[in-house]
């Protein structure tokens, strides 16, 4: 490779590139590519070298020496608070409400009841405990709320009986966030889930 870019390592040069990490630099040479920073020669040769790369470091490498506008990463969605407790949290909401918000832990296991009331969990500030967590709502008469951070991945396994669940997978997953498995029966009731950015901290 002619006037080849050189290596400098940054603190996320040690993950393995994802899909949409090689689509960011495809695009930032492309812009290079059309400013006249790169030559078709150059361009063509460092293309080949993105499909190759296998970290964050050596995508890097391929456009460090170039004048372009970088996305600034963005914050991780989630913090996490790592437990070796194995307790359930137990929420029950009946003729009345719970509302979980702020900065709260989100435990392996929620078991949350809603009999003629309604619970709201905001996981936007929550601390998670493990990579994987459950929350299982039971709706009967009743509602619940779920808002999540953007970019978690969500499995909706819940089962409505004249109610439903309507949650949805977001439509960006960051892959260091966590996965929030929601369980449950909705009867004569109603699960609901939306998704909002995270305030910077």
């Amino acid at each position: 490779m002619e006037n080849p870019p050189q290596r400098r390592d940054s603190p996320t040069s040690h993950l393995r590139a994802s899909d949409s990490n090689r689509d960011q630099v495809a695009a930032l040479l492309g812009e290079a590519l059309s400013t006249g920073q790169l030559s078709h020669e150059e361009y063509s040769e460092r293309l080949d070298s993105l499909y190759q790369a296998k970290t964050v470091g050596e995508l890097e490498v391929l456009t460090h020496d170039l004048q372009v506008e970088r996305q600034r990463p963005a914050a991780s969605p989630v913090s996490y608070a790592p437990s070796a407790s194995t307790e359930p949290d137990n929420i029950i909401a009946v003729f009345g409400g719970a509302d979980r918000r702020g900065r709260w832990r989100v435990r392996r296991q929620t078991k949350a009841l809603a009999v003629f009331g309604g619970v709201r969990f905001d996981l936007t500030e929550a601390e998670f405990e493990a990579k994987e967590v459950e929350i299982t709502i039971n709706a009967i008469f009743g509602g619940a709320e779920i808002i999540l951070p953007e970019g978690v991945e969500v499995r909706c396994q819940g089962v409505g009986v004249f109610g439903g669940y309507d949650v949805h997978n977001s439509p960006d997953v960051d892959p260091s966030a966590p996965v929030v498995v929601i369980k449950g029966l909705a009867l004569f009731g109603g699960v609901s889930g939306r998704f909002r950015r995270r305030r910077d901290r």
